[in-house]
């Protein structure tokens, strides 16, 4: 007959497998699931320092013009933040036996916390303006550019916006690749959009035909 320690131990083991389990099954960046949620006034300074890290001086945004963009009427701003304290809380949530629960809690609490993985600040309008996307360099190439647009297309589409516009530097080649692929096309290069000189490549999608 089990023992009610063996019943522990073999309890707290299967909620660290299923744990690990519902982590890897989410496919993004080796298995840490992502929310995309709206902007909170707590998430400025990260999204500030992502946006250093992406960017080179005179594209990246200081404080006070990222502020602007965030508040600027018309605006929103959407987060990719890690869940992986929520999908902890749910796994713990199906263990049976208070002392099953407390292991559980203590394991949520190690995992718990979350982290900010990129962001999108966009312009609504007729035409509605992309200001800046950007993802921490960690969790690039795993979808998340990609989720983040499609998010705000839709917001978008929702506002009332019939296209959509960008700017991105000449020798973005990354950017533009990945643009191209969600279907804007380029319209003009602006000279020396940047501070630094550099040129700026104007893109625009119709939302309309892409819905």
């Amino acid at each position: 007959m089990e023992t009610a320690r063996a019943r522990f131990t073999r309890l707290r083991l299967s909620l660290a497998i299923r744990l690990r389990d519902c982590v890897n099954r989410s496919g993004y960046n080796g298995g840490v699931p992502v929310t995309i949620r709206d902007f909170r006034l707590e998430d400025f300074e990260t999204l500030w320092h992502i946006d250093q890290e992406c960017f080179s001086p005179g594209i990246s945004y200081s404080r006070p013009e990222l502020r602007f963009y965030i508040r600027r009427r018309g605006s929103f701003t959407l987060v990719a933040e890690e869940v992986a304290k929520k999908v902890s809380e749910e796994v713990a949530t199906e263990v049976i036996g208070w002392a099953a629960e407390m292991a559980a809690r203590k394991m949520v609490a190690e995992t718990a916390g979350s982290r900010i993985a990129g962001f999108i600040v966009t312009q609504t309008g007729r035409t509605g303006h992309i200001i800046t996307i950007d993802v921490v360099a960690a969790d690039r190439r795993s979808g998340l550019g990609s989720q983040l647009l499609q998010a705000a297309e839709d917001r978008l589409r929702a506002e009332g916006s019939r296209t959509v516009g960008l700017e991105t530097a000449v020798d973005n080649l990354a950017a533009l690749t990945f643009y191209k692929r969600h279907g804007y096309r380029v319209l003009e290069t602006v000279p020396r959009y940047y501070s630094t000189g550099v040129d700026a490549l104007r893109l625009k999608k119709d939302l309309a035909s892409a819905s």
